[in-house]
């Protein structure tokens, strides 16, 4: 008896639980396993399987807006606090988890362009199609008014600070500097306003009628860039307050976001489908072309790891892109959505917000299978392998095919089908150009797509 009972005491120190079967001890000589690495590979085709299957990434829907969602911004400091702005010149205050809206900024008499949030997540500023520029003081939200039931009007908030347009015309958009209470601008021109004066510090023009976007760099926060509507993108240092460079390309480009880990990378949004990254110390060729929309390109966001980026589109569809990607890594899309005006990583990199014509702030999982809530030690530790082997075999062509394959509206597929169609006979026309023509002749016509749209660099 005694005997019996020392073993049940040395079965329990090896197992985790008394439910567990033993653990056995293996010897890992790879001479003893020939079938090892086939069974990683089946064990890596069933997780691709099980990810899509699910794949479910809609979370829910904020509602309350009145008009389309043209902007959204998120907090530095609050995890849980998202701003957007409507083409009714309403504002509000979201709680996330919740989905309630706590606070409706009120004072715009146009269509909202631009919201940012400061770094230090009191302020929000606002511009819109009333060229004024608005500074709003964000209240903290106490635990009671966050979980308080339903029912209950949110409370409206006043302007701080109203600044009116010098350069004549509504605004555009708005971003924060990083690092001082400073913003930017994009309307006829670029203009710095500080957060406690209604007049501009500095204005910055390069031969452009309209700037859509501008946006501080957070690596290097003195340095910001511009997209106009002139097909150009320009590069402004607010220390010598002056240009830096400016890119001219066959599109326009609606927004531009840089990518938080590196200093000299950001993404464009352009209205030719397609994005496009670039390193701000050679403009003359892009890092990547990043494919798979069928419209134009309205909005895009780097996550705060700088590994991927969302974009939204005018085809009512959302991606998520690596950040070296030239395909899109998801899809999402859902019958009521609307054109997507805006898109944001949530801070964590968890989350995926968009704001549509539908009226609805949307938030989605980066991560469409991912599991949420709280995981066991064993299931992270098994997740953990499941994605070492995903990324192992990601080349074998099986687990390359169900990882791309993405089920898109009816309208979309066909219109993928006939702009892959136009690219492969437009690429045919031109090599042929230059296998039929005379030595040199024809060669300075074919370009790569990195290229293809670079009109001209102005320094």
């Amino acid at each position: 008896m005694k005997v019996k009972a020392i073993s049940r005491v040395e079965e329990d120190f090896t197992r985790e639980c008394k439910s567990d079967i033993l653990k056995v001890h293996r010897n890992l000589d790879p001479a003893l396993h020939p079938m090892h690495r086939a069974k990683e590979y089946k064990r890596a085709l069933n997780a691709t399987k099980l990810d899509k299957v699910f794949a479910k990434p809609f979370i829910g829907a904020m509602e309350g807006h009145s008009d389309g969602v043209t902007c959204l911004a998120k907090s530095p400091v609050r995890l849980s606090a998202v701003v957007s702005g409507a083409a009714d010149g309403e504002i509000r205050l979201w709680d996330v988890p919740s989905r309630r809206t706590l606070r409706t900024l009120c004072g715009h008499r146009g269509a909202v362009r631009g919201v940012a949030v400061t770094h230090a997540g009191d302020r929000c500023v606002s511009c819109g199609d009333d060229a004024t520029v608005r500074v709003w003081r964000l209240p903290p939200a106490g635990l009671g008014e966050t979980f308080s039931s339903g029912g209950v009007a949110p409370p409206s908030v006043d302007a701080d600070l109203v600044c009116h347009s010098k350069t004549g015309g509504g605004f555009r958009d708005v971003d924060c500097h990083w690092g001082k209470n400073t913003h930017a601008t994009a309307g006829a021109a670029v203009e710095l306003w500080h957060a406690d004066r209604s007049e501009p510090t500095d204005t910055f023009r390069w031969g452009v009628d309209t700037v859509l976007s501008v946006r501080f760099n957070p690596v290097e926060p003195d340095v910001f860039a511009s997209c106009g509507s002139d097909r150009s993108i320009a590069l402004y240092d607010v220390r010598t307050q002056t240009p830096i460079r400016k890119l001219v390309m066959q599109n326009k480009c609606t927004k531009l976001a840089w990518n938080p880990m590196e200093a000299f990378n950001f993404t464009v949004a352009n209205e030719d489908t397609n994005l496009y990254s670039y390193d701000m110390r050679k403009l003359t060729i892009a890092t990547c072309v990043h494919r798979d929309f069928v419209s134009a390109v309205l909005d895009v966001d780097y996550s705060p790891t700088g590994r991927e980026f969302v974009a939204g589109s005018y085809d009512r569809t959302i991606r998520i892109f690596d950040y070296n990607g030239g395909h899109s890594r998801d899809v999402y899309h859902l019958k009521r959505m609307q054109r997507v005006f805006c898109a944001r990583f949530s801070m964590d990199g968890t989350y995926v917000l968009s704001g549509s014509d539908d009226m609805n702030v949307r938030c989605w999982k980066a991560d469409a299978s991912a599991q949420l809530g709280t995981l066991l030690p064993r299931e992270k530790r098994k997740k953990q392998y499941q994605a070492a082997l995903k990324e192992r075999f990601k080349h074998m062509p099986e687990i390359k095919r169900i990882r791309r394959h993405h089920h898109v509206p009816k309208a979309i597929h066909k219109a993928q089908k006939l702009r892959r169609t136009m690219t492969t006979v437009e690429t045919r026309k031109k090599k042929n150009r230059v296998e039929h023509s005379a030595p040199g002749a024809e060669k300075k016509e074919f370009k790569p797509a990195r290229k293809d749209r670079i009109v001209a660099e102005v320094e």
